[in-house]
């Protein structure tokens, strides 16, 4: 489907024409349509199938067919500061040739910072995309008026509630007029996320991609390493040469950090991203990395989601991740807008079983091998007794062996 086919405004249409945007995603055919017909709707699709511009491009459409105002028109919520940005930065690309008008709100930032915010509002904006304590602290500040919006778009709402948002966004839904558009995504639909919508939506579509799966393209597979085996297998694929740009995820900052050491005698250039940056350096972190001036981000799962890099060619799970769901999302870092990438995830004895939850999930067998580079030697050879995680375990649990 093209995205002519929806019968934009002429000026979104010039401004998708700018972008090369042409050939619209599953998730932008089925939720486009819904939107533009003023229903609530609730959508699961997974960050790098072009859920963005889902939610934002018939938003633009209403505002450009509309007269103009200084009222905000819509309020779009995510969980942290780089979505929110990234949110804002689409949002500029996409409305160029129209009227509309755009901030990203979020915490971090210095007094100059909360007033440019406080004043953007207060002159007319027609679209604030803001993280919810932000949000939160501007409506106590009576600088924001919300009397008059008309959409409401959570995005990634299974993430906002795992970070403890539930009561903030309850609290911003309350000074929204009744009468409004309510639009949620989520990569996954866990019974919180459908408890949330039966109180915030009305009579939602529903629109369903993707649960908990990456992407065809991305070609996963594992070694099994001792804990000493890590780094220079490491720092092995990454002087192999074979990837432009890689990401690795570790567990914790302090291991972050630790990596990040060891791997700066390598011929690249590596930096790493964690909560104790402040926002000045993280934002001059990805925007070196999107410029390509850096080669490999080491990270822990702060980037898992909500930063928009294309063609990351590998990543590697340096750990594996506690949650299923967060594999996910690592791995999908790579083999967005169509292109190829690759996932590595390094097992150790410790974290067999929950490797198993994440093929479990994903429901597929990812390739192992504990044939490492020979100065490494071999890698842990062992049998694992597999358990059926979704309800108790089997009566007789098969076994499986690892090559």
């Amino acid at each position: 489907m093209k995205f002519t086919e929806f019968n934009f405004h002429d000026t979104l249409v010039e401004g998708l024409s700018m972008m090369n945007f042409k050939d619209a995603t599953p998730v932008q055919q089925q939720a486009i349509p819904i939107i533009l017909q003023n229903k609530d709707i609730i959508a699961c699709a997974q960050t790098g199938t072009g859920k963005t511009a889902a939610f934002v491009l018939p938003v633009l459409h209403k505002i450009a067919s509309s007269k103009p105002s200084k009222e905000v028109n819509t309020v779009i919520i995510a969980p942290t500061r780089e979505l929110a940005q990234q949110i804002d930065q689409q949002i500029e690309g996409f409305s160029y040739f129209t009227n509309a008008s755009s901030i990203a709100i979020y915490g971090g930032g210095d007094g100059a910072a909360w007033e440019q915010q406080k004043k953007a509002i207060r002159e007319g904006v027609d679209i604030i995309t803001a993280t919810p304590g932000r949000l939160i602290a501007l409506l106590n500040s009576e600088a924001t008026n919300l009397g008059n919006v008309k959409h409401l778009i959570l995005d990634e709402a299974d993430r906002m509630l795992d970070m403890g948002f539930a009561d903030d966004i309850k609290r911003i839904v309350k000074q929204l007029p009744k009468e409004r558009q309510t639009i949620l995504f989520s990569a996954t639909m866990p019974p919180k996320i459908k408890k949330l919508a039966n109180e915030i939506l009305n009579d939602p579509e529903e629109v369903m991609l993707s649960i908990s799966k990456p992407a065809e393209a991305i070609s996963q597979k594992a070694f099994m390493t001792y804990d000493n085996q890590k780094i220079p297998l490491t720092k092995f694929l990454l002087g192999s040469g074979r990837y432009e740009t890689a990401i690795i995820f570790a567990s914790t900052k302090d291991k972050v950090k630790e990596l990040s050491k060891e791997l700066n005698e390598l011929p690249l250039q590596i930096k790493s991203f964690h909560s104790d940056l402040d926002q000045s350096e993280r934002e001059e972190i990805m925007r070196n990395f999107r410029a390509k001036k850096l080669q490999v981000l080491v990270g822990t799962d702060i980037i898992s989601r909500g930063i928009d890099v294309e063609n990351i060619s590998l990543v590697i799970n340096y750990d594996v991740p506690g949650d299923a769901e967060d594999y996910v999302h690592r791995v999908g870092r790579t083999a967005r807008a169509a292109t190829k990438g690759e996932a590595i995830t390094f097992i150790n004895e410790k974290d067999v079983e929950k490797f198993t939850r994440i093929e479990e999930l994903i429901e597929r067998e990812v390739s192992k091998t504990t044939s490492l580079p020979s100065r490494l030697g071999e890698g842990p050879k062992y049998e694992l007794n597999k358990r059926k995680h979704s309800g108790g375990n089997r009566k007789k649990p098969f076994k499986k062996k690892y090559k």
